[in-house]
């Protein structure tokens, strides 16, 4: 398959532990958590970056953040609070070019973030 890493834990290439999906959108724990809670949220349809996004495009990300509601209600954080993130290309952070929504959660967090 495809050399994209999240592309192949959607295909079952990889092991990731999965605890979101749908047939658009896959949620995983992230291998380096930065919160108690760390989840990634992708669309199954690849996406490099935000720049790559097309307006057609809008609902499935649209759903990306529907997805991470419906987490964090699951997850019995949504009144408490959690975080999400988008980072677009190397200078912003983004290490895995495959658009992700990162979701955090379980601790304190303050602003602006490092």
């Amino acid at each position: 398959m495809s050399e994209d890493l999240f592309l192949k834990i959607v295909a079952r290439e990889i092991p990731a532990d999965i605890v979101y999906e749908n047939d658009d959108v896959l949620a995983f724990r992230d291998l380096n958590p930065q919160a108690p809670i760390h989840l990634l949220i992708i669309p199954k349809k690849k996406t490099r970056t935000i720049n790559d996004m097309q307006e057609q495009d809008a609902a499935l990300f649209g759903k990306l953040f529907l997805a991470a509601k419906e987490i964090a209600v699951g997850m019995g954080v949504a009144e408490e609070g959690y975080r999400v993130v988008m980072n677009c290309n190397a200078a912003a952070g983004q290490t895995v070019f495959h658009v992700h929504l990162h979701f955090l959660a379980g601790r304190q967090f303050s602003w602006p973030p490092g």
